[in-house]
């Protein structure tokens, strides 16, 4: 299948390098030279670690010969499916997918990555809802085994059946929302980060124990301080304002989260959040 991707950050970079393990064709398109290099450098180093782990029997030179990063929609054209990963901002992901969605192939699906924004919200915007879609990909995408398909009022019923099977094929486990603020994943998780950090700021317990309350007492794989370091805490920041918004005042922002993304204490990707990642 020929995939697009717009967007080659941590999320985008990811989702291709998703799509290429399962042998598909990959076009990511960024919005300048440098961010598109970097992008190819990004899904490159990616593979090879997929590689040395054992985690697929291709070779490196035919996964890379299925990479194509550069800055140009027109790209996009031929594709079977483009999945738009661009940073949560509402005003930017309008605007990336009615230009996407002007580029491809009437009958292709359009996704959008989005972990809260509506999608009906999105799709008033569009042409062809019918075929407009979420995908939301979770962080780190090439290890983790959930994607989230979020169905819009006017989506096609095929269209979230073929999805079905592209998450499938890509050896994840797919779920699927109907379009609901926060959809199922961002609205549990979130709810659980927000009150962490609010005990951490009320002196309840230490980051470390309260993440091994939810660790060992709930069995969580990772504690909800820790993976809002691990996800980025502008983006938590970024979604709770979107449910704020919509569901209410218990998904307001805690004022430590405010403060932390202002002082560009971002988790993992910065090297400091609540817990500091160094050489990580």
């Amino acid at each position: 299948m020929k995939v697009g991707v717009l967007g080659g950050g941590r999320m985008g970079a990811g989702i291709a390098h998703a799509f290429l393990l399962a042998g598909h064709d990959v076009v990511v398109v960024e919005q300048d030279e440098e961010s598109a290099t970097a992008a190819a450098s990004r899904i490159r180093e990616s593979l090879a670690r997929s590689v040395q782990r054992g985690a697929t029997s291709s070779e490196p030179d035919d996964l890379t010969r299925r990479i194509h990063a550069g800055i140009d929609l027109a790209a996009f054209a031929d594709r079977e499916v483009v999945i738009e990963a661009v940073p949560e901002d509402r005003a930017l992901k309008l605007d990336a997918l009615t230009r996407i969605e002007a580029i491809i192939h009437p009958d292709a699906p359009l996704a959008t990555n989005t972990s809260s924004i509506s999608i009906d919200t999105l799709a008033a915007s569009l042409e062809r809802p019918q075929n407009f879609l979420g995908l939301h990909f979770f962080n780190p995408v090439p290890s983790s085994s959930l994607v989230e398909i979020v169905s819009g009022v006017a989506t096609d019923p095929t269209i979230i059946e073929r999805a079905r099977g592209w998450v499938g094929a890509l050896g994840k486990t797919p779920i699927v929302v109907r379009d609901s603020p926060g959809f199922a994943s961002s609205r549990l998780g979130l709810v659980l980060a927000l009150e962490a950090i609010r005990m951490l700021d009320a002196g309840v317990a230490s980051a470390e124990d309260i993440d091994r309350a939810m660790e060992l007492g709930y069995r969580h794989p990772t504690g909800p301080l820790r993976t809002t370091d691990i996800v980025g805490l502008d983006v938590r920041l970024d979604i709770a304002e979107e449910l704020y918004a919509t569901l209410g005042e218990r998904f307001a922002p805690p004022a430590l989260l405010r403060q932390m993304v202002a002082d560009g204490r971002l988790g993992r990707k910065s090297g400091e959040g609540f817990y500091r990642w160094d050489g990580e």
